[in-house]
């Protein structure tokens, strides 16, 4: 889990370092945000709702969209509705699309699936353009799910910077000690006058 956190901070802030230098240049950009949403339906079946939004933040349209999600494996899962490739004529510049598509899976155990690919042609180039989806969470399929602690995160933040948070607290009181007698003082002497 903290190995998927890392990865989507640092395609965040690879897509924010290239959107400055793309922002310059005359392409597209494609941003691919992919997510699951699960649903257990009856004893043994659990069915998921795969939907991927794909953003052009480039400054040009981008031709010939193909998007391709292929990495959920048949011996695992089924296609109830949908499809899991999907093509475009064009996605203009500052534009956005989505596909999804219901699979369901009768097989127990976790699974972590890839990031949906997405090629696509700029008018300017001949060869076709390749940009990738976000990845997943891991998926527990049919399983327990783990539990989660209540305020674990809470105690990890304590534990990491509680001491600079009480030092902070302790000067801003300081200082407002400081400042607040002085304040009640001078308000009295203007109320004598």
């Amino acid at each position: 889990m903290a190995r998927s956190r890392l990865v989507f901070l640092l395609l965040l802030v690879e897509w924010l370092l290239v959107s400055s230098v793309i922002a310059i240049s005359d392409v597209p950009f494609m941003v691919a945000h992919k997510k699951v949403s699960q649903s257990q339906l009856k004893s043994g079946v659990e069915r998921l709702t795969v939907s991927i939004d794909i953003f052009n933040e480039g400054s040009v349209t981008a031709y010939e969209v193909n998007l391709v999600d292929d990495g959920w494996p048949q011996d695992k899962f089924e296609i109830v509705s949908g499809s899991t490739s999907k093509t475009w004529e064009r996605l203009d510049a500052g534009a956005t699309t989505s596909h999804s598509f219901v699979l369901e899976s009768k097989v127990k155990g976790n699974f972590q699936g890839s990031p949906a690919v997405i090629k696509f042609r700029v008018s300017t180039k001949t060869a076709l353009q390749e940009a990738f989806s976000t990845p997943i969470q891991p998926l527990y399929i049919l399983a327990d799910k783990p539990q989660e602690k209540k305020f674990e995160w809470v105690q990890r933040l304590l534990a990491k910077y509680g001491s600079q948070v009480s030092v902070l607290l302790l000067v801003g009181l300081f200082l407002y000690v400081l400042v607040s007698p002085s304040k009640s003082n001078a308000s009295k002497g203007k109320k004598k006058r």
